[in-house]
């Protein structure tokens, strides 16, 4: 029997959750697996869907592709797109209406007998707030914001509940029109947690990664976007920390930056948990699932040259919560490396990210979900 807030859930309650996220990197997928982790343990039956899946004509997929190579190739154009909808009022309404032939797909792909709808990705809670709104759909729908920076397209009329990282955005939901918003825990797996001096060196012998020294784990998402081998270089010059540089799925950059010999190169990681053990530091450009692993693990998360759009909104939004150090320039990066790794910024980063996973978010999605019972009239 697993309990919730507000009591027992049994397992023979056979209660059902859809957790709706997008394969657009990494991060979205891996805080949805998590989660339906968390909820199966409750005792719920967990449904996932990829949003992009819903999509007809294999439009998801150009979505998909388009964000890609915005951000691979067209950097300056994805950062101007994303602050106009973040100045433009009728950005989430004009996102709306585009998204309407897709709401009675969207419907379509949810169980008869769901509980309630959790979206971890903006696209999806705009077609699911507006068929809550409408009476469509009559169960809870939760908005699960993986972002720190909440980006006005997050947000939309209909929604139950948001699940903020941080105080601080709570406040930009609320400016941007959110009504019930609750700040609540960060999912990642409970394999992040800080490592013994042994556990270290085991970690660091797995990689193949020198047993002295300081590391600085280089992260760019699944994708290995943005300025990562100018990153790396600038690491390594300033003499403070060995860069470990991880590719993701990015073969181009692994190969480039393998052949300038610049620290470590790693390409996919399938054990990031096991990784983040063997480093120091983390420095990373997205704000994503790997920074908040590495909180978890006792880390110290420097953001250093972030992605255009969410990455330089996130690295802000993070380092006003005090869970982050942003570096703007190279002329700051090797006293930010030893001040987060031997002073005082680490240690009150350390303390401000203890909140961050002081709760169980599961927890507050149980409950919601738990609220009533549902039945095949939940869905319209």
């Amino acid at each position: 029997m697993s309990t919730t807030e507000s009591g027992p859930v049994r397992a023979d309650m056979h209660r059902r959750v859809v957790v709706i996220s997008a394969s657009v990197g990494a991060g979205h997928d891996g805080t949805t697996r998590e989660l339906a982790a968390r909820l199966r343990d409750r005792g719920f039956e967990v449904d996932c869907l990829d949003v992009t899946d819903v999509f007809p004509w294999r439009l998801g997929r150009l979505l998909r592709g388009t964000y890609h190579g915005l951000l691979l190739r067209l950097p300056w154009i994805y950062d101007g797109l994303f602050a106009i909808a973040c100045r433009f009022r009728g950005a989430g309404p004009i996102t709306r209406a585009l998204l309407r032939p897709v709401r009675s797909r969207m419907l379509r792909a949810l169980p008869a007998d769901a509980g309630a709808v959790v979206s971890t990705y903006p696209i999806a809670s705009q077609l699911l707030g507006p068929l809550r709104r409408d009476g469509r759909l009559a169960v809870p729908v939760i908005t699960y914001l993986t972002d720190f920076a909440v980006h006005p397209i997050w947000l939309s009329p209909g929604v139950d509940v948001h699940f903020a990282a941080h105080e601080t955005s709570l406040v930009q939901a609320l400016a941007y029109g959110a009504s019930d918003v609750r700040v609540a825990g960060r999912l990642v797996s409970p394999r992040c947690r800080p490592a013994s001096a042994a556990e270290q060196q085991r970690a660091r012998q797995r990689f193949g990664l020198p047993p002295d020294g300081r590391l600085a784990l280089l992260v760019a998402g699944a994708w290995g976007v943005g300025e990562v081998a100018v990153t790396a270089a600038e690491i390594a010059a300033t003499g403070a920390a060995i860069p470990v540089t991880v590719c993701g799925r990015n073969t181009a950059l692994r190969r480039r930056m393998t052949r300038a010999g610049i620290g470590h190169v790693l390409g996919w990681v399938d054990d990031m948990p096991e990784l983040l053990r063997a480093a120091d530091v983390l420095v990373e450009n997205g704000g994503g699932l790997t920074a908040l692993e590495a909180m978890a693990c006792g880390l110290p998360v420097l953001t250093y040259r972030p992605l255009p759009g969410h990455g330089k909104a996130s690295a802000a939004t993070m380092a006003e919560a005090g869970v982050t150090t942003l570096v703007r320039g190279p002329d700051e990066l090797r006293r930010a490396l030893t001040e987060v790794v031997v002073g005082e910024g680490g240690r009150r980063a350390r303390e401000a990210v203890a909140a961050l996973f002081a709760a169980d978010p599961a927890t507050g999605i149980a409950d919601i979900a738990a609220a009533e019972r549902p039945t095949r009239a939940g869905l319209r």
